[in-house]
């Protein structure tokens, strides 16, 4: 776990170091999201690029390989780490369309990885406490005046400290929000 974490650190700051000299056409920017409540800051790290870092206390469904005991449509509200890379893919088009990229407003892929604490709720029992995923995305951020919109979908790998682990084909984020622009 200690190797993960340190390669996913040392990960970020080859990322950070190294950043493009070209003119940013992405922005530093605070969410408040409404569905999974969180705070997220969404940093620039290249001229098309984002790490974005989501903090709150959500909704979730179980894993097959890290429930014990489950029956019945699962639920769980914890707290939750949610880390993105994005890299926006259409801000060109957009802007050439006269389009809006305020707010880092664009398509993108990435990579994603979810940290998920104890339950405070739960109609399961879990094989650990904690639990991880890490895994492709592709999405779409859009604002509407102040409100933003996020969807992103990939596969994903999860596991927990116990060593157990599985694939999950599908893993879906929904977010509708508030932004707040940093200078």
């Amino acid at each position: 776990m200690r190797t993960l974490l340190l390669s996913f650190t040392c990960f970020l700051f080859v990322f950070i170091s190294y950043s493009q000299e070209k003119e940013a056409k992405t922005e530093k920017v605070v969410k408040i999201n409404g569905i999974n409540p969180g705070l997220v800051y969404e940093l620039p790290i290249f001229s098309e690029s984002t790490l974005s870092t989501n903090l709150g206390i959500g909704y979730g469904g179980s894993f097959k390989n890290l429930t014990e005991f489950a029956s019945g449509w699962l639920y769980m509200i914890s707290p939750f780490v949610d880390i993105e890379y994005r890299k926006f893919y259409n801000f060109d088009k957009r802007l050439n369309k006269g389009k809006s990229i305020k707010y880092n407003s664009g398509n993108y892929w990435g990579a994603r990885f979810l940290f998920r604490g104890k339950e405070l709720s739960s109609n399961f029992v879990r094989t650990d406490n904690v639990d991880f995923s890490i895994g492709p995305v592709w999405g779409i951020q859009r604002t509407y005046g102040q409100f933003h919109f996020l969807f992103d979908i990939g596969p994903i790998y999860y596991f927990d400290t116990l060593g157990n682990s599985g694939i999950f084909p599908i893993m879906i984020q929904l977010n509708f929000g508030y932004n707040i622009k940093i200078n």
